[in-house]
This record gives C-alpha cells, sequence and structure tokens, in this order.
C-alpha cells in the first residue's frame, strides 16, 4: 500500500483506543467501531499474520509505513460507518488510494480466515440452536438474529441508473448491503439490494 506514516498518528491512534488507559474507554470504542477491543486485537493480529501488507514495514528509503493499527481503523471505520475512503483523512492522513486497499485487501482476509466458521449456510442443527438461545435469554421464540444494512456510494454509477439508485436522504446513488447476524458474530445472511422494494421479510426469502 502507498503512502508513509504520518510521524504521530500511530500513537494518537494507541493513545485515544489502544493505551491501557486509552482516551475513550470501552463504551466508547465500542461505539466508534461497532465492536469491541479484543474483538479488533484479535482480528488485527489475524490479518497481519496472514497478509504482509498489514505488518510494519520500511520503503526502499528507509521510510516508515502504516502500523496493523493503522491500516485495519481504516478499513474498519469504513465498514462500521459505510463512509467513503476519504471520511477519515484528517484523523488517520492517509491517502484515500491507501483506504481503499486497506478495506480491498481487509475483507479479503476477513473471508479467507473466517469463511468456514462463520460466512457459511446454517444447517438445520444450526438454525434450531439459535431458536433455543433465543427464547431462552429474550423470550423470543422463532428468532434467528438480527438484520441490518448500510449504504455504500456508487461513484461509478451510470447515468442512465442514478434515478433508481439515489435516495432521497443520501442525494448520491448507493447500493445497500443487509446482513443478518446471530449473537456469536456468524453473519448466515447477507444481500446487496437492487432497485424495487427490499425489505425485512422478502430480503429472507
Amino acid at each position: 500500500m502507498g503512502g508513509g506514516d504520518v510521524p504521530g498518528v500511530h500513537d494518537r491512534l494507541v493513545a485515544d483506543y489502544f493505551a491501557d488507559e486509552p482516551l475513550y474507554a470501552d463504551a466508547m470504542f465500542r461505539r466508534h467501531f461497532r465492536m469491541s477491543r479484543r474483538l479488533f486485537l484479535w482480528i488485527a493480529d489475524d490479518v497481519s499474520r496472514i497478509d504482509p501488507i498489514f505488518t510494519l514495514r520500511f520503503d526502499a528509503r528507509g521510510k516508515r509505513g502504516f502500523t496493523t493499527l493503522h491500516k485495519c481503523t481504516a478499513a474498519i471505520c469504513q465498514l462500521a460507518y459505510g463512509t467513503t475512503t476519504d471520511t477519515w483523512d484528517e484523523y488517520l492522513k492517509r491517502s484515500e488510494r491507501t483506504a481503499r486497499e486497506c478495506l480491498y485487501n481487509f475483507c479479503k482476509c476477513v473471508v479467507k480466515l473466517y469463511n468456514k466458521k462463520y460466512l457459511r449456510k446454517p444447517n438445520a442443527s444450526d438454525v434450531q440452536k439459535l431458536y433455543q438461545f433465543h427464547e431462552q435469554n429474550h423470550d423470543f421464540p422463532g428468532m434467528l438474529g438480527s438484520i441490518d444494512s448500510m449504504h455504500w456510494a456508487q461513484q461509478n454509477c451510470p447515468n442512465a441508473w442514478r434515478g433508481q439508485f439515489t435516495r432521497d436522504d443520501h442525494g448520491h446513488p448507493t447500493i445497500m448491503l443487509k446482513a443478518v447476524g446471530s449473537q456469536d458474530l456468524w453473519i448466515w445472511h447477507a444481500f446487496f439490494d437492487v432497485p424495487g422494494s427490499n425489505n425485512d421479510i422478502n430480503v429472507i426469502h
């Protein structure tokens, strides 16, 4: 990934979120990243082990590159907020291209790492266990998990399609990702929206 680390950015990131006594406590960390600090560090450690892109490297001039925490933060912030690649420029001090590459490679690593366990289709036994969990813990029979959605900006949307993919609350073409996850972080359904009526009922079907 192109670009080099700006002095002080990694230290500020650590002081804000990853120090022994960070500026933002656990509750705020979860709010900002949509996950716990422990889970974030677990994923960051996993992706850095299978892909050297996520490790700290130096270029031919000896210039320091971005750290694992910096690269994973760039990717996860985009996923957590569904924002464009340049949204976090001021805080993370890296280019739009680098942010896009972080996101792309991060998603590839996550699929490679967790596909067999968390991205597979549920069988009859899995579904029954999910039913039992929600009924025992929430008195909610017949519940499989939580459904949520996010909008991804379509920068290269053809002009002929812009009207179909543009909503009043966004003002630019987007495509919606709907996903269903269970309490054990198992993403068992994902669906990219197409124009038309797509609600929680017909998406599942």
